[in-house]
């Protein structure tokens, strides 16, 4: 039975452009809730409910803006947290808790609710930690306070979500850390967004803390398997094992998925430990969401229905057997041994002929990996896509031919032109993919570097070798 009241007031929202925060935001107005948001920039709020709320602009880090921001609340959402992998987040998340948690005192707000994470008692990352640091300042805090301890969050906007989603589709077969098999209690977005909605209207000065979780109890590795089913992949293969710390594993995940490395270190860092509920008392107060609670598959599935689980695949091909075709046409022009190239005077620095195949196997393999991941996350944004199809089509095909003039038609000036344009256009690549990653961003730097270098060798050999 619910223990909620049935007479909404004001609440003020912070996070409202997040993920949870722009998904509860038109859940409160639906349930009669006046809604004021704190937010940066009004122009950034969705103009489906923009004109429908009250808007202070201002940063939740100003004392100022948060006061005016307060005034007049019955209750304030506390969606905020500094995940961004830059600076020391847990104490720019500790002075934000605690300078809302004294102007909600001093404006009479009369409750605060706060998203949390699901966690063991004992030692935790330093992100769980600070999670639990947060709702401990409200809780101690003269507002009550309600403190709700969520796992991973199953909606298309999630990057918990996006890691597990990015990670299953993109490796058939994977090594993974033990922490693979810690189990986890996932929950819907729908199901979420019902509990916070809830917890605004409880009966009473309640302030506790709250587990949530769906009905489900599963291990990582299974739910990468679940994943795999639900989206039509071929099923798999995974293999945990003792290593790959979370920093080691954040800059891999990073190279192959758009989850960046400052975001997936604190995610990795929750994973080392079980999230499971202890307790499910706030179902108990409020009730279960219309129809009950969403189970992972039906979770996973109405996560899935903004995009196509397939796009990964059909990228890696493109981009593989592009860039294996190179590889193949450049291999077959390529002839060291030939009597024309043993003749040639070349400089002392070039490096060993052991080294190009090594190299540029590593390089083969990066330009396809970072070039697929970039093709998939642009797939959405044809001129982005097709820029950056055209530019690697473009390159490869100046790759392939560098080895056709220099090799087969034993002309290097017309092959450091050809090595200067592969720069260039290297350097396009790398330029375009830099928004959607560091790491692969990286590998295509790298790419573009060796290109350059093989410009000036290329150079040099023309010169030397002039007639």
């Amino acid at each position: 039975m619910s223990t909620t009241t049935a007479a909404p007031g004001t609440v003020l929202m912070t996070g409202s452009t997040g993920y949870v925060g722009s998904n509860l935001l038109p859940e409160l107005l639906d349930r009669g809730w006046r809604v004021r948001v704190l937010t940066r920039s009004a122009e950034r709020l969705p103009k489906d409910w923009a004109d429908r709320v009250d808007v202070v602009e201002g940063d939740a880090t100003d004392r100022d803006s948060v006061a005016r921001a307060l005034e007049g609340v019955d209750v304030a959402y506390y969606l905020l947290h500094s995940m961004d992998g830059e600076g020391d987040f847990i104490e720019r998340d500790r002075e934000m808790a605690q300078l809302f948690s004294d102007e909600a005192a001093a404006a009479g707000v009369g409750r605060i609710v706060y998203l949390g994470g699901l966690h063991p008692d004992g030692e935790l990352s330093p992100h769980l930690r600070s999670r639990v640091e947060v709702g401990e300042i409200f809780l101690d805090s003269p507002t009550p306070s309600v403190v709700l301890q969520a796992g991973i969050v199953l909606g298309d906007g999630s990057a918990s979500f996006q890691m597990l989603r990015h990670l299953t589709e993109r490796l058939p077969a994977m090594i993974t850390p033990k922490w693979a098999l810690n189990t986890i209690q996932p929950i819907g977005i729908v199901d979420v967004v019902y509990f916070l909605a809830s917890a605004a209207g409880l009966e009473g000065d309640v302030n506790r803390s709250f587990d949530l979780g769906g009905p489900d109890v599963l291990t990582y590795a299974e739910m990468m398997k679940r994943y795999a089913e639900v989206a039509g992949l071929v099923p798999r293969v995974i293999v945990t094992v003792p290593v790959l710390t979370p920093s080691l594993a954040s800059h891999w995940i990073g190279l192959v998925t758009p989850v960046k490395a400052g975001i997936a270190r604190p995610l990795i860092g929750s994973l080392v430990h079980d999230a499971v509920c202890h307790e499910q008392d706030l179902l108990e107060l409020v009730g279960p969401p219309p129809g009950g609670r969403t189970g992972y598959t039906d979770a996973l599935k109405a996560a899935m229905e903004g995009y196509d689980p397939l796009r990964w695949r059909r990228s890696l091909q493109v981009a593989g057997l592009a860039t294996a075709a190179t590889a193949v046409v450049g291999s077959l022009a390529t002839d060291p041994g030939s009597r024309w190239y043993r003749r040639l005077d070349t400089p002392g620095w070039q490096p060993p002929a052991i080294a190009f195949p090594v190299v540029w196997t590593a390089l083969y393999t990066g330009i396809a990996l970072s070039s697929a991941a970039t093709l998939a996350e642009t797939e959405d944004d044809p001129k982005a896509a097709k820029g950056y199809a055209a530019t690697l089509a473009a390159n490869l095909a100046l790759n392939a031919g560098w080895s056709a003039l220099f090799f087969k038609g034993h002309r290097p000036g017309l092959a450091a032109i050809d090595s200067a344009a592969l720069a260039a256009t290297a350097a396009e690549l790398t330029r375009r993919a830099r928004p959607h990653g560091r790491l692969r961003t990286a590998a295509l730097g790298t790419y573009t570097g060796w290109c350059t270098f093989a410009t000036a060798l290329t150079v040099a050999i023309w010169r030397r070798n002039r007639r």
